[in-house]
């Protein structure tokens, strides 16, 4: 048998609780970081806010004394948890080195979970989001180039590809089209649940991110493309929350929750080169089992369900943070100008579309300027093309030449 995080014993709450020298934790050293190491600490952040979010959420939802009662005490804990996560990232790294961060876990992420996702019309909604995450990476990292003179491979290395996705322009829809249709939690394969869990709170977290930091910027070309494609990743917020079930109880989905940071705490524990932080995994999930404990004792008491019933058996496949190249490259070919209509794609470019475009771009687009700026400073647009050429020809990198007598 597998890994059971319903049958196996964590850490008493009690013991959980930490003093304030051990949240302040040493960062990790930005010079020889690993990325996905880097990638997972930002996905854990993410995962902690949506357990810290979701439980106030809850709690806002209940009056029954009991259940708030344990949604506090496992709350607190999770704010603990999320402290250390958050604090593992250093004050050397630039919001844009971050910002590449946080796009590298999109990508990589994302085009993981498309691959193991069961449910095609999920994959599908996977695929799509994809597209438009791994061409922000492309407009972050040559806004990287023209401000801080550095260039995108020294964080992503060259796990990841820099190269133009569906291009970010294009990814102003309507509010109406960015709708999907949910999964069913009586049919829907327990991965689907915890993939649209997972995604939901990555993307929530860049989210997030943007709306808060967007505006830390002098340039104005920094900050218009921030709030772009800030504006994108509210789109997909909405999006993966959608494919949530709504007629989960908030008990499944507390449970749900716990099960879920269970499975990630244990999947990374598992890749983790990083001993020190390897070994933070495994103590976050020691405490997450009893955190899960706690949540199945309350869908038992007022679900009048066993945490068994809604939760798979053992950890399903683990999610593993590597490289996606030839899977994007795939996607990009097949999907680059899909848009939606509805909770569907199409390749039709229907007119609430083209109005939508027309009225978010009608002053100038940040994303295409900065690309330009970039053309005219260095002579051609920043990437990383490990595998060859840009599969679709028209994306393919040009050389701007000047007559400088």
């Amino acid at each position: 048998m597998g890994f059971n995080p319903l049958r196996e014993k964590g850490v008493s709450l009690d013991d959980q609780v930490r003093n304030w020298s051990e949240l302040n934790v040493r960062p990790y050293d930005r010079n020889d970081v690993d990325p996905y190491t880097r990638c997972r600490v930002i996905l854990m952040n993410g995962i902690e806010t949506e357990a810290v979010m979701f439980s106030h959420q809850f709690n806002r939802h209940t009056d029954v004394p009991e259940v708030m009662e344990t949604l506090a005490q496992i709350r607190a804990i999770e704010q603990q948890q999320q402290k250390v996560v958050n604090w593992l990232i250093p004050a050397e790294e630039s919001t844009l080195e971050v910002t590449l961060g946080y796009e590298q876990v999109a990508v990589d992420l994302t085009a993981w979970l498309a691959r193991s996702e069961p449910d095609p019309y999920l994959k599908q909604v996977y695929d799509f989001g994809l597209l438009e995450d791994f061409d922000h990476l492309y407009r972050y990292a040559n806004l990287y180039q023209l401000i801080e003179g550095r260039q995108a491979e020294s964080v992503v290395q060259q796990l990841t590809e820099v190269m133009p996705g569906r291009p970010t322009a294009n990814e102003h829809r309507d509010p109406r089209d960015n709708l999907r249709k949910h999964l069913d939690k009586h049919t829907a394969d327990p991965r689907s649940l915890l993939h649209a869990i997972t995604i939901t709170a990555a993307e929530q977290q860049t989210m997030n991110f943007y709306m808060n930091i967007g505006n830390r910027y002098l340039e104005p070309l920094a900050r218009a493309l921030y709030a772009e494609i800030a504006m994108v990743e509210e789109e997909h917020v909405t999006q993966y929350e959608c494919m949530l079930d709504p007629a989960a109880s908030w008990f499944e989905q507390l449970v749900l929750h716990e099960y879920n940071e269970c499975y990630l705490y244990y999947s990374f524990a598992a890749q983790e080169t990083d001993r020190r932080i390897k070994d933070l995994w495994n103590l976050h999930l020691a405490m997450e089992l009893e955190q899960l404990r706690l949540a199945g004792e309350l869908l038992k008491r007022y679900d009048g369900r066993e945490p068994a019933e809604i939760c798979p058996a053992e950890i399903p496949e683990p999610v593993l943070f590597e490289p996606n190249k030839q899977y994007v490259r795939d996607v990009i070919a097949t999907q680059l100008d899909l848009t939606s209509l509805g909770t569907g794609f199409v390749m039709d470019s229907h007119r609430r579309f083209q109005e939508r475009l027309a009225q978010v771009n009608a002053g100038g687009v940040p994303s295409e300027q900065v690309i330009d700026a970039h053309r005219e400073r260095f002579g051609s647009d920043y990437r990383i093309e490990t595998e060859g050429q840009h599969p679709i020809e028209r994306l393919r990198q040009t050389v701007v030449t000047t007559d400088r007598r």
